[in-house]
């Protein structure tokens, strides 16, 4: 395969014959939008969105001492994950630099699967298999035997259960059964990226269409309408949930990103990057650099990823995401700000957007939340 030849899912021709606008992402060529992505955004917020999700990155690690080897590898209490729950965690570099933001499914006693940014997957996987030496664990590269199919909104659960016996209402956030939806085996997973309720479903490639096809039929009656990359990250900007490449970087550490609290120091056993995670903890709590913090926009001019935060004439910060949100009408943004202007409410700070200093509030994240 050459460098330049991008990798398509299952649902390629599918998205195609929607009129999908398709785009690269992370070397898959994805879908952006089917139609208006404010129209998709919304209808996850009120309805329901449909999202092919296939480019992410599943790796199984399976083994007698596979808990233990990821509480080594990974920042997280991993060995504490009961069986059927999953848990938000992170891979740090030895110098506490977060190389992927993860979230792992505990499947059965000895089987986990971790699940990494598509822009991450080969170097989450190189690190679990160079990690995983002296501990008695396989890693496995299974990114080709998995579609990912989401389905978010408040409509999702009704949607979901009209498709298949498994116990939704008994399954939590942050949890996965494995169940047949649509009479396709999937692993059916509480979890999200949008601040919705709403479920992910692991299945074999070969049965991702069959899926979609019932999920969108099933939906059609309550304005389930598939969604693309762009109102995902719309979703998840709102939602304030990080982006890899944007708000998580090598550069930062978890406590850097104001998600310390995802690092278990009182686990069993040392973990690649301790050391330097309690020295950046010590770090935050004393003298943070700069906190996380989000914008919003006085006027219409919308903020992006490197734009300069300014106050008094000054550089106090830089924006790591920023859109139209289209639930609060106005341009929003996350930025890292020096802790003087972390406030809610500091007075005077405003984005340099291509030169002209425009207004904007500090806010406390996220920007939205649902109503529970």
């Amino acid at each position: 395969m050459s460098s330049t030849e991008l990798r398509h899912t299952a649902l390629d021709a599918l998205h195609r014959s929607l009129g999908a606008t398709m785009t690269d992402f992370a070397g898959w060529d994805m879908p952006l939008r089917y139609g208006s992505e404010r129209d998709e955004h919304l209808a996850v917020r009120t309805k329901a969105g449909l999202f092919d999700l296939s480019h992410m990155g599943e790796i199984t690690v399976t083994g007698p001492q596979a808990a233990a080897f990821l509480n080594h590898a990974l920042v997280g209490n991993i060995a504490s994950v009961g069986v059927g729950r999953a848990r938000y965690t992170m891979i740090c570099q030895a110098d506490g630099g977060i190389l992927d933001d993860l979230i792992v499914y505990r499947l059965a006693e000895t089987e986990y699967m971790v699940v990494a940014n598509a822009s991450n997957a080969q170097v989450v996987l190189d690190a679990l298999t160079e990690r995983a030496a002296g501990f008695d664990a396989e890693v496995r590269d299974d990114r080709d035997n998995y579609a990912l199919i989401a389905v978010q909104g408040p409509e999702s659960p009704g949607i979901l259960k009209s498709l298949t016996d498994a116990d939704l209402d008994g399954l939590k956030y942050y949890a996965g059964l494995p169940g047949t939806v649509a009479g396709v085996p999937a692993l059916i997973a509480r979890t999200g990226y949008t601040g919705e309720d709403g479920f992910e479903l692991f299945v074999a490639p070969a049965d991702a269409e069959k899926l979609w096809q019932a999920l969108t039929e099933a939906g059609a009656p309550v304005g389930l309408v598939p969604c693309g990359l762009s109102c995902r990250d719309t979703l998840r900007l709102e939602a304030g949930m990080p982006l890899y490449g944007h708000e998580l970087t090598t550069s930062l550490t978890p406590f850097d990103a104001g998600l310390g609290r995802v690092v278990k120091f009182d686990k069993e056993g040392d973990f690649v990057g301790r050391e330097a995670l309690l020295a950046a903890a010590e770090r935050a709590e004393k003298n943070p650099p700069r906190v996380l913090v989000g914008l919003v926009a006085e006027g219409r001019r919308v903020p992006r990823a490197g734009y300069s935060v300014v106050a008094g004439g000054e550089v106090i910060g830089e924006v790591t995401s920023g859109a139209p949100s289209p639930s609060l009408g106005k341009p929003i943004a996350m930025a890292y700000v020096d802790v003087a202007h972390a406030a809610p409410g500091t007075p005077g700070v405003g984005v340099d957007i291509r030169g002209s200093h425009e207004p904007y509030e500090v806010v406390a994240l996220p920007f939205y939340k649902r109503q529970k």
